[in-house]
C-alpha cells in the first residue's frame, strides 16, 4: 500500500454536498462551513475540508489577508482547513456572511442558496468532507491552504466533473441512494485536486506529498506504511528499496525532515492514538499491532511522542479533557 493511500484509509475521509447556490453580480460573501451543520451530516469530524465548484460563470475567491484568485467554470477551489474565505463577483464589496443565507433542508440534506443583484448569474455547488480526526493525518500540515482543480483538463476529469453534477442534482430531486453517491464523488473530488498538487510540484520541492514521488523516499513510505508492525532497520530498508543506507537516510531527511525510523515511530504512536481513541483494546494488544515486543517499550515510546501515557490519554479524552486532544494533535518533541 502506498503511504497517501494508508494516511487516507487510516483518517477515514466521509463526505457530501450540501447545497446548490446561485448568485447574481454584484455579489461577495464570507464563508466557513460551521461545525454544527456539518457535525449533522459528518458525525462531528474534527477536520473539515470545503469546497466550491462552479458549474456556470465565474468567481473571484480569497483568504483573509491573501490575494484574489480566479475561479471560472468548469474549475473547484478547495479549503483544505476550512479557513475563513471570501467569495464574489467582486471582492470589493462588503460581504454577506454565508451563514445568514444558508436554508438547509428538512432532514439538514441539500439546501439552496440565491443570492445577488440580479446581473451576471455564478452558479456553484458547495461541498465538504471530514476527517475522523487530526491524529494520524499528515495531511493537515502538508497541503496548502487553498487547492485548485481543473476539471476540464486531465484524463479523469470529465469523468470527476460529470460525476459530480450528476450526484448533486440526484440528491435535489431526492433520488435512492444519492448519499452513498455524493460521500464519494467528494473524496474522489479530493483525492484528484491532491493527486494534481503533488505532480505541480516543483522538482526542487521538498516535503511529505513531495516525498511521495521521489523514487527511494515513496518507496520507503510505501514498505514503511505497508508493514508498521515490522522490526524495521534502516540498513533492511534500503535493501528493500534497492539503495544504501546512508542514501535512504539522507534523502529521507531532506524530504520528510526526519529519518525513517522517527519517521515510523511518529507515525505507529498516530495509529496507536487513534486505536485508544476508538476502540477499548487493551494496551499490550495495542501495542504488538504497531510493532511493540513489549508493553513496557510501548508506553514510553507513546510518551515520547504526546506527553503523557497511553492509560492517561485514553482516560482524558473519556473524561472530554481538552488538554488530550491538544497533545493528540500537536506531538511533543522526543
Amino acid at each position: 500500500m502506498d503511504a497517501l493511500s494508508d494516511v487516507l484509509r487510516v483518517i477515514r475521509l466521509t463526505g457530501g454536498i450540501f447545497l446548490h447556490a446561485e448568485f447574481s453580480a454584484p455579489w461577495c460573501i464570507s464563508t466557513q462551513l460551521d461545525k454544527s451543520v456539518s457535525g449533522q451530516l459528518l458525525n462531528n469530524s474534527e477536520q473539515i475540508i470545503l469546497y466550491h465548484y462552479v458549474r456556470e460563470g465565474c468567481l473571484q475567491v480569497k483568504l483573509k489577508g491573501g490575494s484574489p484568485l480566479d475561479v471560472p467554470a468548469g474549475h473547484a477551489i478547495l479549503f483544505p482547513n476550512n479557513d475563513v474565505h471570501f467569495l464574489g463577483s467582486t471582492l470589493e464589496l462588503a460581504p454577506v456572511a454565508f451563514a445568514s443565507l444558508l436554508m438547509v433542508g428538512p432532514k439538514g440534506g441539500l439546501g439552496r442558496v440565491s443570492h445577488g443583484g440580479g446581473g451576471a448569474l455564478t452558479r456553484t455547488i458547495c461541498g465538504f468532507l471530514g476527517c475522523e480526526s487530526q491524529i494520524a493525518n499528515p495531511l493537515a500540515s502538508a497541503l496548502p491552504k487553498v487547492l485548485t482543480l481543473n476539471l476540464r483538463e486531465g484524463t479523469s476529469a470529465e469523468w470527476v466533473r460529470s460525476t459530480l453534477e450528476f450526484a448533486a442534482d440526484q440528491e435535489a430531486i431526492a433520488q435512492p441512494g444519492a448519499d452513498g453517491v455524493m460521500a464519494k464523488v467528494s473524496e474522489v473530488l479530493f483525492l484528484e485536486a491532491v493527486r494534481r498538487y503533488i505532480e505541480s510540484l516543483p522538482v526542487e520541492e521538498t516535503g511529505w506529498l513531495a516525498g511521495l514521488r521521489d523514487p527511494i523516499v515513496g518507496r520507503a513510505l510505501a514498505l514503511l506504511h505497508g508493514d508498521v508492525a515490522r522490526a524495521w532497520t534502516v540498513e533492511e530498508l534500503g535493501r528493500e528499496v534497492g539503495t544504501s543506507r546512508s542514501t535512504i537516510a539522507e534523502r529521507f531527511a531532506a524530504f520528510v525532515g526526519e529519518s525513517p525510523m522517527q519517521y515510523l515511530t511518529s507515525w505507529r504512536m498516530r495509529l496507536a492514538a487513534r486505536q485508544l481513541r476508538t476502540s477499548g483494546a487493551p494496551l499490550v494488544r495495542i501495542a504488538e499491532e504497531v510493532g511493540y515486543e513489549s508493553e513496557a517499550a510501548f508506553i514510553r515510546a507513546f510518551r515520547r511522542e504526546f506527553g503523557v501515557p497511553p492509560g492517561n490519554w485514553r482516560r482524558g479524552l473519556k473524561n472530554g479533557g481538552a488538554r488530550m486532544r491538544e497533545l493528540s494533535a500537536v506531538p511533543q518533541d522526543a
